[in-house]
């Protein structure tokens, strides 16, 4: 069974001499199977992120740059010593995360709360009593109390968001989590982040935006990866959730939920060559925004991203939502249900969503034209899909076929270009489900 995972994975295990001296140093002996996926590379052809150089990390690490962190304090000194800065720091390193890593953990190494993150000029109960519609209207907060918001905002953002930079191996040993932070890749090149349990990346200070649809929004700022003016990053075997902390588990405020999570992994902000392969995403809302703002500039020829053998389980909207990229989603599994449902993929401006053998089986309530949602876009290239409903047998269906029956103006069928990065075949629809649910998520890497 390891040899057959290994193969369906496109692990490489091979002997890397040296690498014990180090991890005795940090007081942790690694097996060999941690040692060599540590320094592996992304495999050849393997989506987006093997374009150019290719996706490499922290392969080329010298032995006094391996660690084994058990802490938020001995993560930041792994990624370079100060949280501020290390997002500019170009050594090549691997990190091994031992056991649960908790962004709220303060330098005494107790957890700190919301309250100990706030600003004194802020508190929910006054900013709710401020901004009620019913009193202020429906016009954006603004004066000392939102202030204080953002101040507060900025407390916990130096506090949770990690800043890794490039030429970085984040590598999870058996059971390891991030919990409570968000991995912040902004200009950090060449960067591979695997076999993670990442939970709650929640928001203390959400803010409200009244003119955010039609009834306004509570919106939240941290996402648990967040991949900017990024390029060459591979996102692998990892599994995100909201733990026991769901969004459907918050209060109602202003009629609208309280919202405390935004996306799981998110590419934004000019970031290219990105592969995500082998992740599991539960139960959350904002699954994945490629893109982020439909206005025409820096994000034109950026944003190519390839998404194969992940598995969105009981995952809402965004699965992705895309923008301007080319984006090639192959050999997903989407288990999809609940009234919360919205869609799978975004087509949104000029965006070119390429699609082919993905498997979906949905609960209830969904049907295969709900898949699709028209963001501003023109056309999707899909192919090969496969539905379950209801529980009854799979069987081919165009889900674009079915998207323009149901709604106007259709989506063409050429997005213009066809994906020639993958590596090894394209798995028959079929075969989709038992391979993604059995390979996907962290803890399936041989650690």
């Amino acid at each position: 069974m390891r040899r057959l995972t290994a193969a369906l994975v496109g692990i490489s295990l091979v002997a890397v001499p040296g690498t014990a001296l180090a991890t005795e140093r940090d007081g942790e002996r690694l097996s060999w199977g941690a040692r060599s996926l540590g320094r592996q590379a992304l495999p050849a052809d393997d989506g987006w992120g093997a374009a150019g150089p290719g996706t490499t990390g922290g392969s080329a690490a010298g032995n006094d740059q391996v660690h084994v962190v058990e802490s938020r304090a001995q993560l930041v000194e792994a990624l370079g010593g100060d949280n501020a800065t290390n997002k500019t720091n170009a050594t090549p390193k691997i990190i091994y995360v031992k056991g649960a890593v908790d962004g709220f953990e303060g330098p005494d190494g107790t957890l700190l709360s919301c309250e100990d993150l706030a600003d004194p000029g802020y508190s929910l109960n006054a900013y709710l009593a401020a901004y009620d519609p019913a009193v202020w209207g429906r016009i954006n907060p603004t004066g000392a109390l939102e202030q204080a918001r953002v101040r507060s905002v900025a407390n916990q953002t130096r506090q949770t968001q990690i800043n890794v930079g490039p030429n970085t191996t984040v590598i999870g040993l058996r059971g390891a989590a991030l919990t409570g932070l968000t991995l912040m890749l902004d200009g950090a090149n060449n960067v591979i982040v695997r076999n993670i349990n990442f939970v709650d990346s929640r928001d203390c200070f959400p803010q409200w935006s009244p003119t955010d649809g039609e009834a306004g929004n509570w919106n939240s700022q941290y996402d648990q990866i967040s991949v900017r003016r990024s390029e060459n990053v591979w996102l692998d075997h990892n599994t995100f959730t909201d733990g026991d902390n769901p969004d459907s588990g918050q209060p109602v405020y202003f009629g609208r939920p309280y919202q405390v999570h935004d996306g799981s992994a998110d590419i934004t902000h000019t970031a290219s060559h990105v592969t995500v392969s082998y992740n599991t995403f539960g139960a959350r809302d904002k699954t994945m925004l490629i893109g982020s703002s439909n206005t025409v500039g820096p994000d034109v020829g950026r944003l190519k991203v390839t998404l194969h053998h992940n598995l969105f389980n009981g995952s809402f909207q965004r699965l992705p939502r895309v923008r301007f990229g080319q984006v090639d989603i192959y050999n997903n599994y989407y288990k999809l249900s609940g009234e919360s449902f919205s869609y799978a993929w975004g087509a949104g401006v000029q965006s070119a969503i390429y699609a082919e053998n993905n498997a979906f089986t949905l609960g209830a309530g969904i049907k295969p034209e709900d898949l699709i949602y028209d963001w501003g876009g023109t056309a999707v290239t899909e192919k090969g899909s496969w539905v379950g409903l209801d529980g009854n047998r799979p069987r081919p269906v165009s889900l674009l076929d079915a998207y323009n029956a149901a709604n106007d103006p259709d989506l063409g069928p050429d997005v213009g270009w066809t994906p020639t990065l993958r590596h090894g075949p394209v798995l028959p629809t079929a075969l989709v489900p038992l391979a993604v649910s059995t390979l996907a998520g962290a803890g399936r890497l041989p650690l």
